[in-house]
């Protein structure tokens, strides 16, 4: 074992890291965007004010939540690019050489790790959640009253009133809010018989009813009638409403805290919302992680070769814990394992078999 690594160094290894890191991400973040730039092109059909400009716009929006879930596999390979670049040029035989160790020069690695967690958990994942929260605002501006913009995942709301009941159908709902984009409503008398149908481009929950702009009312045996509001009876709170519209994903990271406590003072269930920031505190630790995963299988290639059995062991170790990961938020957010216990778990797990198998290579 060894103290720290000097400056310039750790300075040029932190850069080679960082630059490998960041080329992955940018590579998946463009693949990504492009992708959901044709795919929108296509929901678009005959939406109005759809242009290409504005689809671009969109994605560009849509991206940034999207790949940050990609982010801890771009720390695992660009790692493992980075360090098998260095083992080619024969600037970590040389390293070794000079009596640096591998817990010396994997040091830049994991504090760019850290680095890397910090800031998107601090800056990226927040301003990524305000702009999926954009994207959906203008997805139901321009989308609400396209024939061909669905995306294939209606929303579904029956309620019950005094007067009888209704199913509402929509396109989409604007996170953070209680509005529904694209409504159609179905609504049924006391006896269960179907009574009128209310098409509108919006429809917002208030206290005690909903309020459905620009309707259009289709009753059996009437001509149709167009109204610029129209009202429907409700019981539904709209604080579960609201939350039932905002995905944890979509929440920045220094709203988490609030968000959190509003629920609870509702007596709503926050389990989700405290599993996501534990996840987004957790995250600098599941990168150092990845770091130690990617040494653990990169640096024995300087002696005894087989590159591509250990890319493809740091690929299925990589996977391994992303699927565990995945296996304990969901019994994090099932309540049947705490939040903290699901969050930091995989991190902590991964980080000490990460530094168990270095142990066992470096100096076992």
């Amino acid at each position: 074992m060894s103290g720290l690594i000097g400056f310039t160094l750790g300075r040029y290894f932190a850069a080679r890291f960082l630059r490998t890191i960041l080329g992955v991400f940018l590579t998946v973040f463009t693949l990504v965007y492009t992708l959901d730039f044709v795919e929108l092109l296509r929901r678009a059909g005959d939406a109005e004010g759809a242009s290409a400009g504005l689809m671009a716009q969109l994605a560009l929006f849509r991206t940034p939540a999207v790949a940050e879930g990609v982010l801890p596999f771009a720390i695992l390979f660009g790692s493992m690019a980075s360090l098998l670049q260095l083992s080619r040029k024969l600037e970590l035989v040389v390293a070794r050489a000079a009596g640096i160790s591998a817990w010396q020069f994997l040091q830049p690695g994991l504090f760019v790790a850290l680095a890397i967690g910090a800031f998107t958990v601090g800056v990226y994942n927040p301003v990524s959640a305000q702009l999926k929260q954009r994207s959906t605002q203008i997805e139901a501006k321009i989308f609400a009253k396209s024939t061909k913009a669905s995306s294939g995942k209606d929303i579904w709301i029956r309620q019950r009133s005094l007067d009888g009941q209704a199913i509402l159908r929509a396109e989409t709902a604007i996170e953070g809010t209680t509005t529904l984009a694209g409504v159609s409503a179905y609504i049924f008398d006391a006896a269960g018989a179907f009574v009128s149908e209310v098409d509108a481009a919006r429809a917002i929950l208030h206290d005690g009813y909903w309020e459905l702009q620009e309707a259009r009312l289709l009753k059996p045996d009437a001509p149709p009638e167009s109204f610029s509001t129209y009202l429907i009876a409700s019981t539904l709170d709209p604080g579960q409403v609201r939350q039932r519209f905002t995905p944890p994903e979509s929440v920045p990271f220094w709203q988490l805290p609030e968000t959190i406590a509003r629920n609870e003072r509702a007596g709503l269930d926050a389990t989700r919302y405290r599993l996501q920031y534990d996840v987004l505190m957790a995250r600098p630790v599941l990168f150092v992680a990845m770091v130690l995963v990617a040494a653990s299988v990169s640096l024995r290639f300087f002696r005894f070769g087989g590159v591509g059995k250990l890319v493809l062991g740091g690929v299925a170790a990589g996977f391994a814990l992303y699927v565990a990961r995945q296996l304990l938020e969901g019994l994090g957010a099932s309540g049947i394992v705490t939040p903290a216990v699901a969050a930091w778990f995989p991190a902590v797990v991964g980080s000490l078999l990460g530094t168990l198998t270095l142990l066992y290579q470096e100096d076992g």
